[in-house]
């Protein structure tokens, strides 16, 4: 038997192999000691014909879910080794074979599974700046697949879908990407692949034959080459690991990063989209705000959607039109969201068909569920939206499975296969027959004993049993000369006689025999049916498709109607016009009524940067973000918390909110909020929405000046960026750029003066702050009076109107030297005039700041090449 388990080890040696002998699933030698640390396993030995006995320690075949799941949860592969024959019938060792292989990114275990999200492997494979990245979910049978022409992006889709598991090609590990944040980032654990893996030619192949196609046009693949070895090698891992056919994977869907919004980690983080920012709960983000869903399936779609908003203005307005309906209609709406209430998790119960691990009471889930079907069908008649309509074309009523499921199990089964008493009466006459052997066994004996006692006339004729002959008519010997010629004589005794006849032997045959062989029967009769409904994977997949948007759509009316949502009008000419907009969540959190909305006017033009000024607590944060997730609402297709909503379609949106030391690489506040920096001024295009909160703010006050100041030119300069940009500061001088800069609009929070104390009015008003009132903030926060007092004192000797000074000058002499520019159009300023990026012409220089990677440098590293640099510079001005 160890030889046996050293082999089957073998062929799997990066996993734990848990080896199945009788009731229990066992692991040795190494497998055992890491086991038995990890789970807290008492380990013990066994002999094995080595010198030393072979550490050893085992699980319950009946509870190996719980221990499975932790092992997988801490990252590691476990090969389930199984009997795969009768020990009763099996003539030495019993057979046992590897069943399946359980990775992060393949376990099929829903009750360890969180419902509300998938459960993603994603593979990604490398060709040079190109990736292809297929990503699966094995328990839904969602699979996408797409292409990126960058690192960035790649990081972007990889912290989008947080798979639990990647797997990928060499290259991967080579790309420069930080491994160790998408861990900490996503909890995914990352395993390489051989190279065989992604070999081109048997890609496509599998891929043909597993979607039973000619070539790859059909499915969106022929130009996707770093897709196809990622979609190859997904399928290939998959077969291998899950050692079946992967029935529930029925299509895949190619797509393009450009069909949605892109946002990155930051802006996910910030915006606390799916969770908050701190302490990473559910309560509080944006989607506990929308998610009144009723399925499981609605949840992870309504999830899908926040984290990938559309840029299609067709495709936006198409689910408005669906929430309105909805909204417009309530009493069908909430009929549909009662029918909706019962509905099962149909896509991972589909799959757990598929992959034939379903039990008895999972077929009942499937019925239920199904039961509900018809009566959606029939609700979605009363709305007339295109897409409401395409969705009831959707739902196949299923009505052939659910018949038979209800013909076939009963309708409180048991959990187990293998024990029986599922399968309903009159479903089989076998079953019947075997079940009725069992309980009506002695009544069937009985009437035979009576039958031929009037029929012999021998009324002292008995049945008896022994573990030798079975059942058998026992008569005394004074009747032997009427004993009929059909008996078969067994056994002479003293005083008696022993036959048996074939009734008797028959009836024997199935008295004892019916237990183990209903058992059988019913497991027999459960997995055809498993089988044919297996078969309608594809319809099941479909309707419950239908069904998720169903629920997604009813729930986004519902919000909308409970918070006094509005629809949104969708424009591509850039214009975002917010009127009396407030904050999805922050609303919420507070009493009705309490919240103060609050306009946003942006544009490409006249309106394309918004300087904020304000006190800290006054509400310049919660404004900006409600602005941007107004946006990011819109399109998703939900109404949203405004009076009136105008929204240009962005492609981006950006956040620069808040910093803090990332000690892990050796990079302080202002290297983290720089490198964010660096980022969004490199990706950001004219249609994106940047939110730059205190920007330079980690520095000291004229370099942090001068940076914000730099970055306003920048996103402002319609020949650099001019995308539409909120940006909270502290640095009230940057309000002198209003009518120096086209595009530059000033706004600040409205507070109210009380002597030495303030009330924060929480309205954006035109114009600038022109002052901090930080020491009154200081106040409200509860330090002492004395150092209150003290600050006070400090502030008068500390005025820096020397810097507001220097800023009045900057921008008169601009304003006096612009005239004798030439070429100049009314709307349009020379920002190179006053760019801190573009003073110094040395090429090589030039040449040698854009080679640094900023990211990675240490704070010691980037002082070092700073002083390096300034040398050279001083050099060269010396010598000039």
């Amino acid at each position: 038997m160890m030889k046996l388990y050293v082999e089957t080890k073998r062929q799997v040696a990066d996993c734990i192999l848990f080896y199945r002998l009788g009731d229990f699933y066992e692991m040795f030698f190494d497998d055992a000691v890491m086991v038995s640390q990890e789970l807290g396993l008492t380990l013990t030995g066994k002999e094995c014909g080595l010198p030393e006995r072979a550490p050893m320690c085992g699980v319950p075949h009946h509870a190996v879910e719980s221990y499975l799941n932790k092992l997988v949860q801490n990252g590691h592969k476990v090969a389930i080794c199984e009997q795969v024959e009768d020990p009763k019938k099996a003539v030495g060792l019993v057979k046992r074979e590897v069943v399946r292989i359980v990775t992060p990114g393949t376990n099929l275990d829903t009750d360890d599974l969180d419902a509300s999200r998938n459960n993603y492997l994603m593979c990604v494979f490398c060709l040079g700046e190109k990736s292809g990245i297929a990503t699966v979910d094995i328990t839904t049978g969602t699979f996408l697949v797409t292409e990126t022409d960058s690192r960035r992006k790649l990081r972007d889709e990889i912290l989008r879908f947080s798979p639990a598991e990647i797997i990928c090609n060499d290259a991967f590990e080579l790309t420069g990407l930080n491994l160790q944040e998408i861990k900490d980032q996503t909890g995914a654990t990352i395993f390489t692949l051989d190279s065989t893996y992604f070999d081109d030619e048997e890609c496509r192949q599998s891929i043909k034959d597993h979607f039973h196609v000619g070539n790859l046009q059909g499915l969106g693949l022929a130009d996707m080459d770093a897709g196809v070895a990622a979609t190859g090698a997904t399928l290939r891992y998959l077969t291998e690991t899950q050692k079946t056919k992967l029935e529930n994977l029925t299509t895949i869907e190619p797509y393009s990063i450009g069909k949605y919004m892109v946002l990155d980690s930051f802006t996910r983080r910030n915006l606390e989209l799916t969770e908050t920012l701190r302490e990473k709960n559910r309560r509080g983000s944006l989607l506990w705000v929308l998610d009144k869903t009723k399925t499981a399936m609605g949840a992870r779609l309504l999830r899908s959607f926040l984290e990938q908003p559309l840029v299609d203005s067709e495709e936006i307005e198409a689910r408005l039109t669906a929430v309105e309906e909805l909204n417009q209609n309530a009493i069908t709406r909430e009929e549909l969201r009662e029918y909706l209430g019962p509905v099962y998790d149909l896509e991972r119960l589909i799959s757990r068909i598929a992959f034939m691990t379903a039990n008895p009471r999972d077929l009942i889930a499937l019925k239920t569920s199904l039961g509900m079907v018809p009566a959606i069908k029939t609700a979605l008649q009363e709305f007339q939206s295109p897409l409401l309509s395409s969705i009831r074309e959707e739902i196949d009523p299923l009505e052939d499975v659910c018949s038979l499921i209800g013909k076939a199990i009963v309708d409180d089964p048991p959990v187990a296969v293998r024990e029986g008493g599922f399968i309903r009466e009159g479903y089989s006459e076998e079953v019947d027959h075997l079940r009725s052997a069992k309980t009506d066994g002695k009544q069937w004996l009985a009437d035979i004993e009576a039958r031929e006692k009037e029929r012999t006339g021998i009324q002292k004729m008995k049945i008896r049993y022994n573990k030798v002959f079975g059942y058998y008519l026992e008569i005394p010997n004074s009747y032997r000369g009427e004993i009929p010629q059909d008996y078969i004589r067994k056994q002479t005794l003293v005083n008696a006689e022993r036959y048996i006849t074939p009734e008797l032997k028959k009836l024997e045959e199935t008295i004892l025999g019916a237990q183990d062989r209903l058992v059988q029967l019913e497991y027999d009769l459960f997995v055809e049916l498993r089988n044919k409904i297996s078969d309608c994977t594809l319809r099941i997949q479909q309707t419950a498709k239908a069904l998720a948007q169903t629920d997604v759509f009813c729930s986004l009316a519902a919000v909308a109607e409970r918070n006094r949502y509005v629809r949104p009008k969708i424009n591509t000419r850039g214009a975002i016009d917010i009127r009396e907009g407030r904050h999805p969540v922050v609303e919420q959190m507070m009493s009705s009524g309490e919240f103060i909305p609050n306009d946003t006017v942006l544009d490409n033009h006249k309106n394309r940067v918004s300087i904020i000024t304000g006190p800290n607590m006054a509400g310049k944060s919660t404004y900006m973000r409600q602005s941007a997730l107004i946006v990011l609402m819109a399109q998703i297709g939900s109404f949203v918390p405004a009076r009136s909503a105008d929204i240009g379609i962005v492609d981006r949106i950006f956040t620069r909110v808040g910093a803090s030391d990332d000690l892990a690489s050796g990079q302080s506040t202002f290297m983290v909020e720089m490198s964010e920096v660096a980022n969004i001024l490199r990706q950001a295009t004219k249609n994106s929405l940047l939110i730059l909160d205190e920007i330079g703010r980690g520095t000291s006050t004229y370099d942090g000046l001068s940076i914000a100041w730099a970055v306003v030119e920048h996103v402002a300069d319609t020949k650099k960026l001019g995308a539409k940009t909120l940006f909270a500061t502290h640095y009230h001088e940057l309000t002198e750029l209003e009518g120096k800069i086209p595009g530059i609009n000033n706004y600040c929070i409205a507070v109210r003066e009380k002597g030495d104390d303030i009330v924060f009015l929480r309205k954006i008003v035109r114009g600038g702050a022109d002052k901090s009132y930080g020491i009154q903030v200081a106040k409200l926060a509860g330090v002492p009076d004395d150092v209150i007092s003290r600050a006070k004192e400090l502030a008068a000797e500390l005025s820096d109107s020397d810097i507001t000074e220097k800023v009045q000058e900057i921008t008169e002499t601009d304003e006096a030297e612009r005239p004798k520019k030439k070429h100049h159009k009314v709307d349009e300023v020379d920002m190179n005039q006053m760019s801190l990026f573009d003073t110094v012409s040395d090429a090589d220089i030039v040449r040698e700041l854009m080679e640094i990677d900023v990211s990675h440098l240490t704070p010691l590293d980037a002082l070092n090449t700073i002083y390096a640099l300034q040398n050279k510079m001083k050099n060269r001005w010396s010598g000039a």
